[in-house]
């Protein structure tokens, strides 16, 4: 894995932008500052991170493992009944059941590891529920690739697999539509939802995008848009446990529409998940020592976790009983999983600035796609601080086949 200087590419935002992709420079603070200047970048050309061949052949292999042993996992626990592992209420635990009884499909979601592309990729996190970074990973550096480096590959199929996946389930379950639902007043969800509207309408639905607080209940307990029509599947970038404490949440269970993700994923989105595989499968080279207590973990430094966080909120960094980094946020009453640290490798990075101010170094994590039961695609994000936040930067790769 190495972080090598590249040449940006003649007028790239409009490359961007053509191609959907409209918040390539965002202020964490919510304000649209593309255009402006360097210090407000999401998307980075400047550098981009080359991989071996063989190493990214490793990296499907251990996302396919993985993702398989998350999914028995989530299976092992509606059979016994295990679902209060999660820390989930009742009623999200009688969700999760009836949806994988069911054999709701899923479309996608993303590992997180700390990994150099030498030693094992270490799991951080599974993405499970609603990652975005997707017309990023699945257009932007793919184009950017047969721009800069024609004569090298990527590990980048999501394009294809998304597109083949959402057609696959819509003639499974015989849908004619599909609704996009989020926060549309987001310019990230927005854009990733629309990209992925493009797509179900080249899958052959008829799709519209919908805000989350516009989504209507009928009198018969189904879900209709602002027009009345009705839901028949929703892909949603909202998170299943906001979903559950919705006023409508407590009609999910018995409405007929197919939602994407299903809520099953709540199994495989918490981050009990970390401590839950390593009790069933201790000392995978792929993953960390975790649990629901620090004491099993001695003097080792270690990663407090909350179950339900994300963008790296609330993760508490310990050394000797000592907190030595700390993130804010709002999540924790949840409950916690307390994770054996894995540094992200760091790499110095004198050439740019950041809304935090001079970069002397950044850390690397990678993300590996998954579609369906297939590892499809990876993603490379870059932040100051070893917890990436939603102020990362998202960096393209490549590899030369035969390396």
């Amino acid at each position: 894995m190495k972080r090598l200087a590249q040449r940006p590419r003649p007028g790239w935002q409009r490359r961007l932008e053509d191609q959907g992709f409209h918040f390539h420079s965002i202020d964490p603070d919510g304000e649209d500052r593309a255009g402006q200047t360097d210090r407000f970048l999401y998307w980075r050309e400047d550098v981009a991170y080359e991989f071996g061949e063989a190493a990214i052949e490793h990296l499907y292999d251990v996302s396919g493992e993985l993702h398989a042993m998350s999914v028995d996992l989530a299976g092992e626990l509606v059979r016994r009944g295990d679902l209060a592992r999660l820390g989930l209420p009742a009623a999200s635990q009688a969700l999760v059941e009836r949806s994988w009884r069911r054999g709701d499909p899923h479309l996608y979601g993303r590992f997180d590891f700390s990994w150099d592309g030498v030693a094992e990729p270490r799991l951080l996190e599974y993405n499970a529920d609603t990652p975005t970074s997707i017309i990023e990973t699945a257009v932007a550096q793919w184009h950017w690739l047969q721009d800069v480096h024609p004569d090298a590959d990527q590990f980048n199929s999501l394009h294809e697999a998304l597109l083949a996946r959402l057609g696959s389930i819509a003639r499974e379950r015989g849908l004619r539509s599909l609704h996009l639902a989020g926060l549309l007043d987001c310019q990230e969800d927005c854009g990733n939802l629309e990209y992925l509207l493009d797509l179900a309408v080249q899958a052959g639905l008829q799709a519209s995008l919908i805000d989350m607080n516009h989504i209507g209940r009928t009198p018969q307990g189904g879900f209709v848009d602002l027009d009345d029509r009705p839901i028949e599947a929703c892909f949603k970038l909202y998170p299943w446990e906001w979903m559950a404490g919705e006023a409508f949440g407590d009609g999910v269970l018995d409405a007929p529409t197919v939602w994407l993700e299903p809520a099953w994923k709540m199994a495989l989105s918490n981050k009990a998940l970390l401590a839950l595989l390593w009790e069933r499968h201790p000392g995978h080279p792929n993953l960390l020592p975790a649990f629901f207590s620090p004491e099993p973990l001695g003097r080792t430094p270690y990663v407090k976790k909350p179950l339900l966080s994300r963008e790296g909120a609330n993760v508490e960094f310990v050394h000797d009983g000592v907190v030595a980094l700390k993130t804010d946020g709002g999540y924790g009453a949840e409950g916690h999983v307390y994770q054996a640290a894995a540094p992200l490798p760091a790499f110095a990075a004198p050439e740019a600035t950041s809304w935090h101010g001079p970069l002397d170094a950044v850390h690397a994590v990678v993300g590996a796609w998954m579609v369906g039961d297939e590892a499809v695609g990876m993603a490379v994000r870059e932040d100051v601080t070893p917890v990436t936040s939603n102020t990362a930067y998202f960096v393209p790769h490549f590899f030369r086949p035969g390396t």
